[in-house]
């Protein structure tokens, strides 16, 4: 039995995940990104968030009103956190008081549901450090925020190697690209010996 773990991020072509004094979507939204997510979020899976972006998603569901959030309501959904106590707010969450690395990587080994994290950018990158990312789904906005941007997944991280899985443009101008991710250095699955050897 075994699962996989995939990482949504939304970032602006200078690689940044939000920006003081932009709009959501960085005004970007548009009919076919919308559908992605509806799309992306009628799979069943449960959702793992870090403290901070779970308080962020709980807030969102209750304050706006997306095609998606009723179905983010339903999903089952993990929160890593050392401060936060059940009952979450927020129907079908539990809070894990365990390192996330550790107990992804179990999850992984024993349950056959897909795991999907999106923001939690400590998270997230302790993670892709760990090599328990399967897939690593960014959508790019044509947007760049230059100093006004934050929360930078992959600046300041492990060094990776992606493999593209698939390429589409969104609305005619956000990039969706999906990857599968190792770390740099790891000897791809199915390389053997003397093909290692010739490289």
């Amino acid at each position: 039995m075994s699962t996989t773990f995939t990482i949504g991020f939304f970032c602006t072509l200078d690689g940044y995940g939000m920006a003081e004094g932009w709009p959501g979507y960085w005004g970007k939204e548009g009919p076919e990104l919308i559908d992605d997510l509806v799309r992306t979020y009628a799979q069943d899976q449960v959702l793992v968030f870090g403290a901070t972006t779970f308080r962020e998603f709980r807030a969102f569901v209750k304050e706006y009103d997306e095609p998606y959030y009723d179905r983010l309501n339903e999903l089952p959904k993990i929160v890593f956190s050392r401060t936060l106590e059940e009952p979450l707010g927020w129907q079908n969450s539990t809070v894990l008081h365990e390192d996330a690395v550790t107990a992804i990587e179990r999850l992984k080994r024993t349950t056959d549901v897909p795991m999907r994290s999106h923001g939690s950018i400590s998270l997230n990158r302790a993670l892709l450090a760990a090599g328990l990312v399967d897939r690593l789904e960014v959508i790019i906005f044509p947007a760049v925020t230059g100093r006004a941007g934050g929360a930078a997944l992959l600046h300041g991280g492990a060094e990776l190697d992606l493999e593209l899985i698939e390429s589409t443009v969104l609305d005619g101008r956000m990039q969706k690209l999906v990857y599968a991710p190792r770390l740099h250095g790891e000897i791809p699955a199915g390389v053997g010996p003397q093909r290692r050897n010739a490289e």
